[in-house]
């Protein structure tokens, strides 16, 4: 009865993890509204019992083609949202995380049969993709590429993984979430490391390469069952090579290692320097695939170092384990490996789970995940929502989800965070607007704006003003609501 009752290492993560991401709920979807966005698309899935391939949530492109991505993701939100509102989505992404990072666990100590240092390094880990924990579609991909990396692993070592598991999971990657593409960055390396440890070796495996073949092009003939084809393909390639695109958006940018909470992504690439200067241990050529080109990844853009953490923590943790000595250190750690395999069940997530929905569904926690109303317009809203005002809006950028979120299909918003989908031409617009540059007035003629929700005391508040048509309605301390006269 014991072993059914006593946690493994990876339940303690588990549980860790997502008592961590609920304690930080807030936080996770008030630092960008694309979360209310997510929620309305996914209610309108639900409703409607269509996915929606033409947009309908925005004035500036209204009709405009639309490749719902991120389809499936948001249908989970909207269902979790319905049970326990914005506490749902929270826990949906504090399971995610804490899913993710114990299968990391899982993953090392099986590579490394050593679960304290499995133990350490995932601890690690957890915190360098701290950073982009966020209840947004990008939390599907921590899983999915957990899960990926572990397959392909024992595909490489030699265990049977039938190919049809690939299949599904890029099929649900692919209608969840836009980063599937890393899955297949990490397929590349395998299959290439493969291919060059075969000619090194001059030990050519027919079968082996078509196994890896096939994984490849299965998974990618998944990725094309989804509403918009083979064009997904092109939105998220579009985005990336999009320069102008991605040096707005703040994820993408690099981290700023001047603060600590960039701090375990440089322990990890520390770490990653000791082990290749450690004589006594080369690492498979698709690991060092992996090392290299993710720890660039990593340093190119912050939203890719959650991924770099998930990929590379079991490949130096076996490293690591592999360049340590013999000491009574691993002693400890065979006897706790052998205690860790004899304890079975699933009690302890399950149980957390259970126990996480019934203390969110206490009226205490209902209201303590919920919009902070100095960062986003929650007077202002209400106030619009008890006086309806007629007219095209122009809205703060990172506000746009969160009008969707409250007044969709009341009124159709301006921009949100979808900048992938709004593109180069508008996104320029809408900085010409809020930086007062060239003849930025037109551009609201243009789109027929008679109405602006937008940051009290902004430039723009007093421009708009000084212009003569345009008058206040509603102000507090974070919105200032304006209407063009006539």
């Amino acid at each position: 009865m014991t072993k059914y009752i006593l946690p493994r290492f990876s339940d303690v993560i588990f549980l860790s993890l997502l008592i961590s991401v609920l304690l930080f709920g807030p936080t996770t979807f008030n630092l960008d509204g694309d979360l209310g966005r997510h929620i309305t698309i996914g209610n309108y899935i639900l409703n409607s019992q269509s996915i929606p391939t033409q947009d309908i949530f925005s004035h500036t492109m209204f009709g405009q083609p639309l490749t719902p991505h991120e389809w499936l993701s948001q249908v989970i939100f909207a269902l979790a949202h319905s049970g326990l509102s914005l506490s749902g989505a929270v826990l949906i992404a504090a399971i995610l995380i804490a899913s993710a990072f114990a299968l990391v666990y899982y993953d090392s100590r099986q590579r490394s049969d050593m679960p304290f240092l499995s133990l350490g390094l995932t601890v690690l880990a957890a915190a360098a993709s701290s950073i982009h924990w966020l209840t947004r579609p990008h939390i599907f991909t921590f899983l999915y590429l957990a899960v990926w990396v572990y397959l392909l692993e024992n595909v490489q070592r030699n265990k049977f993984i039938s190919i049809w598991v690939f299949g599904v999971i890029m099929l649900l990657w692919a209608n969840t979430h836009g980063a599937f593409i890393a899955g297949f960055l990490v397929w590349g390396a395998y299959a290439a490391g493969h291919i060059l440890e075969s000619q090194i070796q001059k030990q050519w495996q027919p079968k082996k390469l078509k196994i890896w073949l096939s994984i490849g092009l299965l998974s990618f003939t998944a990725t094309l069952l989804n509403p918009d084809g083979i064009h997904l393909w092109g939105t998220s390639f579009g985005f990336i090579g999009n320069t102008y695109l991605v040096s707005h958006t703040q994820e993408y940018q690099p981290v700023n290692f001047h603060g600590p909470g960039s701090w375990p992504f440089l322990v990890i690439i520390l770490l990653s320097i000791l082990i290749l200067g450690i004589k006594n241990h080369r690492l498979q050529i698709s690991h060092s695939l992996l090392l290299a080109g993710w720890t660039i990844l990593g340093l190119y853009s912050a939203r890719n170092i959650p991924l770099y953490a998930i990929i590379i923590t079991p490949i130096l943790t076996e490293a690591l384990a592999k360049s340590l000595p013999e000491s009574r250190w691993r002693a400890i750690e065979a006897n706790l490996l052998r205690t860790e395999k004899s304890i079975r069940g699933m009690l302890w997530p399950i149980s957390s789970i259970g126990l996480a929905i019934i203390l969110l569904r206490t009226q205490a926690l209902q209201t303590y995940n919920i919009y902070n109303p100095s960062v986003f317009p929650v007077d202002g809203v209400n106030w619009l929502i008890e006086n309806p005002q007629d007219g095209r809006i122009f809205n703060h950028f990172t506000w746009g989800g969160y009008l969707l979120y409250r007044e969709w299909p009341d009124q159709l918003v301006f921009i949100d965070g979808q900048t992938d989908f709004y593109g180069e031409k508008l996104t320029r617009e809408y900085e010409q607007i809020i930086s007062l540059s060239g003849n930025w007035n037109s551009v609201l003629e243009k789109y027929q704006v008679t109405l602006a929700i937008i940051p009290t005391n902004s430039p723009l508040e007093t421009a708009l003003l000084q212009h003569g048509e345009w008058f206040i309605i509603y102000q507090d301390n974070t919105s200032t609501i304006l209407k063009k006269d006539g």
